[in-house]
């Protein structure tokens, strides 16, 4: 029942954030893209602070969370820097002064399709740790990558179309690279149950990760509109993405319940 939970979640997420983007992209709202970034960034931050850590907590020693968590946060912030790093490097040796701003020469569209399996695949991996430990928590988990990746694929989509991809085989591109969320998913449910006691200190690394990208990687975006408007606007839609975890945890309690 677990891992046909994790098959069910890795292929409906992927279907629905690649099959979202993929919408948003193609009927050009790019209006709408800040409002689903807003929801995202409430949605892991309260998959993080409402399910996983207290769950995390109750399993193993809240020290050692709490330490993984941090640790978590920091390697995050590492990896970006060299990812970040590594294509500073390329665009300066390709003559160009780097500023942050993607360019296209050719590549993007390949390497945007790599770096969006590993995502993926270690997005499978994580949620097959939140569901070795329950389905609540799995489900819960697997909504909150499922947010946090729609805007995400926006992007991505663009960025194909950019690189001289057409509609269909972009569409396909991204489809074949969600794949990767299933071979983790399944990867993840066989190894990990070889080593259950590790499975508490991976959830540590889904709240960190939750974390980071939720700080770190999308709320900077949002700093880009100060105005009062935009700023209530935003509060509020990371509110309903907080609030609309707090009623998934709910509903799917009740459910088990009954």
């Amino acid at each position: 029942m677990t891992l046909a939970w994790i098959v069910a979640t890795s292929i409906a997420g992927g279907a629905l954030s690649v099959g979202c983007a993929a919408i948003f992209a193609l009927t050009v709202r790019a209006a709408w893209v800040p409002m689903l970034v807003s929801l995202a960034i409430g949605a892991l931050l309260g998959a993080a602070f409402l399910e996983v850590i207290p769950h995390a907590f109750e399993v193993a020693d809240p020290h050692k969370v709490s330490l993984t968590i941090l640790g978590g946060i920091f390697l995050f912030f590492i990896l970006e820097k060299l990812m970040l790093w590594r294509h500073s490097h390329t665009e300066q040796g390709e003559g160009r002064e780097w500023h942050g701003e993607t360019h296209d020469h050719g590549r993007s569209g390949l390497m945007i399709v790599v770096g969006d399996a590993v995502h993926n695949f270690v997005d499978g991996l994580l949620i097959a740790a939140a569901f070795l430990q329950s389905i609540q928590l799995g489900i819960i988990t697997a909504l909150a990558i499922v947010a946090h990746e729609i805007p995400q694929e926006v992007g991505d989509f663009l960025i194909l179309l950019h690189s001289g991809y057409s509609r269909a085989r972009a569409l396909a591109m991204n489809l074949l690279s969600t794949a990767a969320t299933l071979v983790g998913g399944v990867l993840g449910y066989f190894t990990l149950r070889a080593a259950e006691e590790w499975v508490p200190l991976l959830l540590g690394v889904v709240a960190a990760s939750m974390i980071y990208i939720a700080v770190a990687d999308l709320i900077p975006g949002l700093h880009k509109r100060p105005e009062l408007r935009a700023t209530a606007s935003q509060s509020l839609l990371i509110a309903l993405g907080v609030a609309s975890i707090a009623l998934a945890r709910m509903l799917i309690g009740d459910a088990h319940a009954h």
